[in-house]
């Protein structure tokens, strides 16, 4: 029997996203796991989307979460017009942002105790849990544009090996009658 596992990541509007979802899902089942995620053509839940997160994640004994590229802000200024002491207006450019539900569904499997990976494509604001330690877990940046699979690559490999045994760990204990007296 696999192990599930939920799949957290937008929905892809480029070919090359497709193909890295594929993968990792091909990755992922390769190492026993049955990736799980919410909307059309998977687990599609008629409640409220969170309502059908949670579900799906109380099934579910680990998260992956791919943060792909989807808004596109050419110029920002964060702290617009501040003026308390400490704080100016930082002006930024080019920046990605990824779905919400990319903090989300992370911040509902930590909040569950489930073990959390995720992965943030290139150019992706580092904020919330895309921040890198928040999680725990070492926090990859990849390229779609890269000449060779950020799947197939050692890091990427390690990452899943450590995050593999805290799933397994999840999913055993979920099997062990409960402790009165340790």
């Amino acid at each position: 029997m696999k192990v599930p596992v939920f799949l957290s990541r937008p929905t892809p509007h480029l070919e090359a996203q497709i193909q890295f979802v594929d993968e990792l899902k091909r990755e992922l089942s390769n190492r026993g796991f049955d990736p799980h995620t919410l909307g059309p053509g998977s687990s599609y839940d008629y409640d409220a989307p969170l309502i059908g997160i949670r579900r799906i994640l109380t099934h579910c004994c680990g998260l992956v979460s791919i943060a792909f590229r989807r808004t596109h802000v050419t110029s920002a200024t964060k702290h617009l017009g501040a003026d308390t002491a400490g704080r100016t207006e930082e002006p930024s450019s080019d920046i990605w942002f990824t779905s919400p539900y990319c903090q989300i569904e992370p911040a509902m499997a930590f909040q569950l105790g489930l073990p959390i990976l995720i992965l943030r494509e290139e150019g992706v604001l580092a904020e919330g849990v895309l921040e890198k330690g928040v999680t725990g877990l070492y926090l990859p940046e990849f390229s779609l544009e890269a000449s060779s699979s950020f799947i197939t690559s050692d890091e990427c490999r390690r990452l899943l090996d450590q995050w593999s045994g805290y799933v397994r760990t999840v999913h055993k204990r979920r099997g062990d009658p409960p402790m009165l007296f340790t």
